[in-house]
């Protein structure tokens, strides 16, 4: 698939999950490659700690539709790495906000364990995120970050479109923790490449050249050189 052809999913992916342990519930799966990116993100439904209200509460795929929506999976409550990442995501919740996109972090503990985790930790003082409890792996199954062995999820960031379509994602063990700079750098690209139609460039943040590949994309091939130079790539 080339550089120019936009965020289009590739296939339909059908996964329906829950975890609330209600027999009715239908549950449908179909096989998928080990990447999400350029597929129909996974549809869930789960409880829920909500940090801002400080309630509990029910989440579901439904809720994000027609948004742009991170689903950020980490390993467990109470460990180490995990609190600095959701602090440093709290940390910025505001800028997310202004670019209307939507967080959910997500972990196997409990709703309970959640809301002891937020209330005991200081670096989630103040935390307005929403904690999802996928407390029989199901959602984690989904997004395929699930670690069996252990009943923990890796460090899963999945970053949906409005039309529901993943377009980049980033799973890591869970020794070492993830960037929300540069997290956040990506969203802002995604949503000017989307917006204009024009590719952005390594390391591009608003304000730097792109590439007009809906224009001049017979000009540009095997040219692109002559568009940007490296310099401009890494200032």
């Amino acid at each position: 698939m080339a550089c120019d052809t936009g965020a289009k999913p590739i296939e339909e992916v059908e996964t329906i999950v829950s975890n609330n342990n209600d027999n009715n519930t239908e549950k449908k799966e179909k096989n998928m490659s080990s990447s999400l990116v350029l597929r129909k993100a996974p549809e869930f439904k789960m409880d829920a700690y909500n940090a801002k209200t400080g309630h509990y509460q029910e989440v579901s795929s439904e809720d994000y539709k027609g948004k742009w929506t991170v689903v950020c999976f980490y390993p467990a409550d109470f460990t180490f790495v995990c609190p600095t990442e959701i602090a440093a995501m709290n940390a910025k919740y505001d800028e997310f906000q202004e670019l209307g996109v939507e967080i959910l972090a997500v972990s196997t503990d409990t709703k309970f364990s959640h809301k002891r985790f937020v209330e005991t930790e200081p670096l989630l003082k103040g935390l307005q995120l929403t904690i999802g409890a996928d407390t029989t792996g199901a959602v984690s199954r989904a997004f395929g970050v699930m670690i069996e062995e252990e009943g923990i999820a890796l460090r899963g960031r999945f970053l949906i479109n409005p039309e529901g379509t993943v377009v980049a994602q980033e799973v890591q063990a869970p020794m070492v923790g993830r960037n929300v700079h540069e997290f956040l750098r990506q969203v802002r690209a995604w949503q000017h490449a989307e917006k204009t139609g024009e590719v952005c460039p390594a390391g591009w943040v608003p304000g730097k050249k792109t590439l007009p590949v809906n224009t001049d994309v017979e000009q540009m091939t095997g040219r692109v050189g002559d568009y940007i130079t490296i310099e401009e790539i890494m200032s």
